[in-house]
């Protein structure tokens, strides 16, 4: 072998991150907002970077309108949610196992429409906030 794909090989365990992070849904650390919505942090800080959590809405609950400053992504785990621009009657529900991306900056209203409550693991590539906007 070329004496660089022998370095390359040796160097390869030395890249890789040695633990594995494994945290059952009975030991997820949920911190309840006073609308009732629960945060679970997973990996970063929701108020000063980008982050992971798994996020927890009543059954029936209902946004106001609003914003965020950066994208969400989420992949629902339980319940059924609609995310729906203003101004529009766009409403496809999606449940367990389904993703919704709400872009930065587009005026929507989130509402858990199932008769659980809706259960889901939320990316934001940014900060977290909660912009109001009147329609």
């Amino acid at each position: 072998m070329k004496p660089l794909v022998l370095l390359l090989l040796a160097a390869t365990p030395a890249l890789a991150d040695s633990a594995i992070t494994l945290t059952p849904a009975d030991a997820l650390d949920w911190e309840t907002t006073p609308e009732g919505v629960a945060f679970a942090p997973l990996s970063g800080d929701r108020w000063t970077e980008p982050y992971f959590a798994m996020v927890k809405l009543p059954s029936g609950t209902t946004s106001p309108p609003h914003t965020k400053t950066f994208t969400m992504h989420g992949v629902m785990i339980e319940g059924q949610m609609t995310h729906t621009p203003l101004g529009t009657d766009a409403t496809t529900t999606v449940g367990p196992g389904g993703y919704y991306q709400v872009p930065a900056g587009l005026p929507h209203i989130s509402t858990c429409v199932s008769d659980t409550p809706c259960v889901t693991m939320l990316y934001q590539d940014g900060a977290f906030d909660f912009l109001p906007v009147t329609q």
